[in-house]
């Protein structure tokens, strides 16, 4: 086969492939795991015991969101826990708010650090000056669903080898194009990812919005790494690594902002890539140990992915410069759209369905975005194509021992007011049932 071909073949049928495997290990999962707790909705009465659990909330620059979500924490249907929130070096008044919400919920502990250390070190802080063997970390944007924690503290219950459990993050920025498309994209690709590799037994990563741990397995591996550029992967990697057991759990529900501009897009995934990238690099040593064979397929996934990314780059560039100069028959590139593209907005539509299908239990709302999503091979192919090769020189120069420090968050169009709906409803509904059940 020649070159030519192998590239277009390789461009073309590589997502096609890899969105079939996700649709089947969705459907797998939910078959084997999801299906049997559906109609299971008390989630605290399934569970043997009642542990402490401290919720971990690093923020920098959180004015905005942090009230909304301490006041959410303190609605969370469990008996016992404890709030710890770590203004690292903020500029803006996110210490001051924290200080004030002390006063009304005596839950609520606050470490401040006098500078910016980036967010696996106010981790750590948080970690070691937490009283529970359970550690919930989220962001300073996440609003929890009142249930989340016994739906992660479920899973513990099942063995001492299990390390973490990861949430479902729910997009709630929806007012523009941008937005709409990442809630399918948590649906169709996150979700189905997340699924389809707890079927296979080993996850990339957890999600670092809402992720649970057991306090002895992040002692056993020198908890977070200041230097990644994505802590959520790199810790997930360490605990599987020596042999921590990390799950999903879909119905532990974590509301989230997310960047609705081009710009704080591009920070965010460049910042995502960076952090695989630097994984890759870190951890290609698990092919020299056969005792590690099970994290190969999750590294080879990964890898394949970045190639990916390089051989779509480069079949573009051959079809801009044949604008401009005549090439080769056998190296011309057809932008047009033709069968084949037919072909991935069509298998595209199917991903989204099945993803918003497995997920609209959790998110009523998302179908109404459902065909927003045949722009997304479009645009977040080429964001992500774009990200992902401009992350492999940035992170081969990078020091590697260079601290990940914050950067100003973008939480979306309209964060500043954190009046989105979705958010609202959540915290309305667990007001009217906490003040049913006090009555």
């Amino acid at each position: 086969m020649r070159f030519d071909n192998l590239l277009f073949a390789f461009t073309f049928y590589y997502p096609l492939f890899m969105a079939y495997v996700w649709i089947i290990g969705g459907i797998t999962y939910y078959l084997r795991y999801e299906r049997k707790g559906l109609h299971q909705e008390d989630a605290l009465a399934q569970l043997k015991a009642t542990p402490s659990v401290s919720v971990l909330v690093p923020c920098f620059n959180e004015e905005d969101t942090v009230r909304d979500v301490v006041e959410s924490l303190a609605l969370m249907q469990y008996p016992d826990f404890e709030i710890i929130c770590v203004n690292d070096g903020s500029t803006d008044r996110t210490g001051e708010i924290l200080n004030e919400l002390m006063r009304f919920y005596p839950m609520l502990r606050v470490v401040h650090q006098d500078r910016n250390q980036g967010k696996a070190v106010a981790l750590n802080t948080a970690a070691l000056v937490a009283r529970s063997e359970y550690l919930l970390c989220i962001d300073g944007d996440a609003i929890l669903d009142k249930d989340a924690i016994p739906w992660l503290l479920r899973h513990f219950e099942s063995g001492p080898r299990l390390g973490a459990v990861t949430g479902n993050p729910r997009i709630r920025t929806r007012s523009t194009l941008l937005g709409r498309l990442q809630v399918g994209e948590f649906s169709s690709i996150i979700g189905l990812i997340k699924r389809t590799q707890r079927i296979y037994g080993r996850l990339f990563t957890v999600s670092g919005v809402i992720a649970m741990f057991r306090r002895r397995a992040l002692l056993d591996i020198g908890f977070w790494s200041p230097e990644m550029l994505t802590e959520d992967i790199d810790v997930s990697w360490k605990l599987q690594l020596h042999h921590w057991d990390v799950r999903f759990e879909p119905r532990s529900l974590c509301w989230i902002l997310m960047p609705e501009t081009v710009k704080g897009l591009w920070r965010q995934r460049l910042r995502w890539a960076m952090g695989g990238i630097q994984t890759i690099f870190k951890y290609a040593y698990v092919f020299t140990e056969w005792r590690l064979r099970r994290m190969w397929l999750v590294y080879l996934e990964y890898v394949t992915s970045v190639f990916w990314a390089l051989a779509m780059g480069f079949s573009l560039t051959l079809a801009l410069l044949n604008l401009f100069i005549s090439l080769p028959p056998h190296w011309r590139v057809d932008l047009l759209p033709s069968w084949y593209g037919v072909a991935i907005g069509s298998t595209c539509l199917i991903q989204v369905f099945v993803g918003m299908l497995l997920d609209r239990r959790y998110d009523k709302k998302a179908f109404r975005h459902y065909f927003w999503m045949i722009w997304y091979p479009i645009l977040y192919w080429m964001l992500n194509m774009c990200t992902t090769i401009w992350a492999i020189p940035k992170t081969i120069m990078r020091n590697r021992h260079q601290r990940a420090v914050w950067v100003s968050p973008d939480r979306g169009i309209g964060a500043a007011t954190a009046a989105n709906a979705v958010a609202h409803d959540k915290m309305a509904a667990q007001r009217q049932n906490t003040s049913r059940e006090q009555s």
